[in-house]
């Protein structure tokens, strides 16, 4: 599943990357530097280059440009088919140029390394692989064949035969290295990219969420008041209309309807906790809130609350924000996941700070791809087991991304390690035991001051869109 996601990505990401107005643009920026080059050559050293040939080279990349704008809009995208083709073309000019100008031995030869590196960052790996091939063919075809460059008494620029083979491998090398480099820099800067965004949708959903759970609060909260006078006097009534038993039982209609009402805001109420009063919580209940959702999967949680040792403080009081809740919901739904049977949450607290551990009894992290956990999608060896324990995942770590990055954002240090009393270790030492997750605020991070919590809130202020 991971080369199906990674080839998704290559074909809705890599495609219509670049602009033809980009190329256009440092194509211009190419003749003006190609011709000003020559001018130099000629005019003030003396070099006895071939012009017209030459000078119809550049003035080809000049045609191409003003074909381009005349045949198509200025943001136009390309096609991958399409780039390959103008990149191609600009790796034929500049050998062609360079064929007429002392091949290898002039000094601007390195230039045919920019449409490879180009191509490496907008183009797919097929495309990238050859239009390398391409350049290393010209490469060493205009190091073995070219027109060389004569100064006026007739002597030949030449390189000794040693550095022509050195640089000639240093360009081939070159072209592979920067392909490579400016590829995989490229591919972790939009991988990150998409990540985030999938962070900020999390996020977004989750901020959603806890607004609503503000209305419905604010109007059981607004609410309560008026149906207990509805259903005070509608009991009243009902008392004095015992000779009345068509009107005694709209009464009675009345107040069952008043219930209903309570009943319903109640069971809403649950989503409900944004309140101005509840927009602080102990640290228990901010975590069993987050685990909730995942309490009856069929896998044992059991919560262990308690201070370090030799902390005297009382639970703390932390804010409810989407960021942590989203973040541990997260990490409690991974830990339920691969468990065998049984997940430990454990919350611990001092005047250091606050710390969250989520633990299983699963098979834990792969350690080859331990000290990587948290960056988004990485792909992971036991992949057809990981299916098998969860249908539809496909091991790519954007869920563990997104905790990571939401904690982080409230202040959080995240550790992930395997414990050794499920497993044993590896041949590297490593333990191979259920999968330990530690979440540490340090010091008064999410800590709020007792006595400004609990002060009076006033009323609850209407939610604005």
């Amino acid at each position: 599943m991971p080369t199906s996601n990674a080839q998704l990505f290559e074909a809705q990401n890599r495609s219509n990357w670049v602009r033809l107005r980009t190329l256009v643009t440092l194509r211009w920026f190419a003749v003006i530097g190609q011709t000003t080059a020559i001018f130099v050559a000629v005019r003030f050293y003396d070099l006895q280059i071939d012009v017209p040939p030459v000078a119809l080279v550049i003035v080809t990349s000049v045609f191409a440009n003003l074909l381009s704008v005349s045949l198509y809009p200025e943001n136009r995208r390309l096609k991958e088919n399409e780039a390959i083709v103008w990149l191609a073309f600009d790796l034929l000019q500049l050998s062609a140029l360079l064929y007429l100008t002392g091949g290898l031995n002039n000094p601007f030869a390195m230039m045919v390394l920019a449409p490879v590196t180009i191509a490496a960052t907008v183009l797919p790996l097929r495309g990238t692989v050859l239009l390398g091939l391409v350049a290393m063919g010209l490469i060493t075809v205009i190091s073995r064949t070219h027109i060389p460059l004569v100064l006026a008494d007739g002597t030949e620029l030449a390189l000794p035969l040693l550095f022509q083979f050195g640089f000639w491998l240093a360009l081939l090398i070159g072209s592979a290295f920067l392909a490579l480099y400016a590829r995989q820099v490229t591919n972790e800067m939009h991988v990150m990219s998409e990540a985030l965004l999938a962070t900020q949708l999390a996020l977004s959903r989750e901020q959603k969420l806890t607004d609503l759970g503000g209305v419905v609060a604010a109007a059981a909260h607004e609410l309560g008041t008026p149906l207990a006078t509805i259903k005070l006097v509608s009991s009243e009534l009902k008392e004095e209309l015992e000779n009345s038993p068509e009107l005694r039982e709209d009464a009675e209609l009345i107040r069952q309807q008043a219930d209903r009402c309570r009943d319903i805001l109640h069971s809403m109420g649950r989503a409900g906790k944004d309140d101005l009063h509840l927009r602080h919580a102990p640290l228990e209940a901010v975590v069993r809130e987050a685990a909730e959702p995942h309490l009856s999967r069929g896998k044992t949680v059991t919560f262990h609350i308690e201070p370090e040792e030799g902390s005297s403080q009382s639970q703390p009081i932390i804010p409810r924000q989407p960021e942590i809740i989203h973040g541990l919901r997260n990490l409690v739904q991974n830990a339920v996941d691969f468990a065998n049977a049984h997940v430990t949450v454990d919350l611990t607290w001092s005047e250091d700070g606050i710390g969250v551990r989520i633990s299983d009894d699963g098979q834990g992290f792969p350690p080859s791809v331990l000290g990587r956990i948290g960056d988004p999608y990485v792909r992971r060896r036991r992949v057809m087991e990981d299916g098998a324990r969860r249908p539809g995942y496909e091991g790519m770590g954007l869920g563990l991304f997104i905790a990571k990055t939401l904690l982080e954002r409230s202040g959080a240090t995240l550790t992930f390690s395997n414990s050794r009393l499920h497993g044993q270790a590896n041949w590297k030492g490593q333990a191979t035991g259920g999968a330990i997750v530690d979440i540490v605020w340090p010091g008064n991070t999410l800590q709020q001051d007792e006595a400004r919590v609990s002060r009076p809130l006033g009323k609850n202020r209407p939610i604005k869109a």
